[in-house]
């Protein structure tokens, strides 16, 4: 199965929330896409809305089926609250902290930037998107003219969009720091992460 690239507002109005940020469009049809959409009163089972929440975190993220159950499989073998420990997860992949830091305007673009090898993670340059960072990981905008523009470019456009609290950024240094692995009140996951924990258990 092959990452979605279609229509970003057919994927919100189908849960029904701004998965890919606010839109204007889906503001004026707050409801399912298609013929049916303003008459679908379907109910959902336990399962359906299961996976309902697993889809909204699989797309929000951007990531295939078998990569988020990799995410699972690997917060259930962590202590703690599985749901929280695959949000951290999440949240702390570098594809993931590269656009919080504004370097790219979208998860995707920073899936991207990551891959061309724009990025380094502690002087090291680093291409996989889902690489895990720790706390005081030190993420740094690659010393050359086409990856600084790249990024000073996105900085002005992502002026907008606050830095989270649990990292650290110095847009004259292009290098921001994972001061400490965000709680999940700080997180504001867009689905409900018990249902996805349940539905994967099942």
């Amino acid at each position: 199965m092959a990452r979605y690239t279609g229509p970003r507002v057919r994927i919100s109005r189908r849960f029904g929330t701004p998965i890919f940020g606010p839109s204007k469009y889906l503001e004026r049809r707050n409801y399912g896409p298609g013929v049916h959409g303003p008459k679908s009163r379907r109910k959902h089972t336990d399962y359906g809305l299961g996976l309902i929440e697993k889809q909204k975190l699989r797309y929000y993220y951007g990531l295939l089926e078998r990569q988020f159950r990799g995410v699972y499989e690997k917060a259930l073998k962590r202590r703690g609250v599985t749901g929280e420990q695959m949000l951290q997860i999440l949240e702390t992949r570098l594809d993931n902290v590269v656009f919080h830091l504004g370097f790219a305007t979208t998860r995707a673009a920073a899936r991207q930037m990551v891959s061309h090898g724009h990025v380094l993670v502690n002087g090291r340059k680093v291409n996989v998107p889902s690489y895990g960072l720790k706390v005081n990981d030190a993420i740094e905008v690659k010393n050359s003219n086409v990856s600084r523009q790249l990024a000073t470019k996105n900085l002005e456009m992502a002026t907008s969009r606050a830095v989270p609290d649990w990292l650290s950024l110095s847009k004259e240094e292009f290098k921001g720091t994972v001061m400490r692995i965000p709680t999940r009140d700080e997180i504001q996951p867009i689905a409900n992460e018990q249902a996805v924990v349940e539905f994967y258990s099942r």
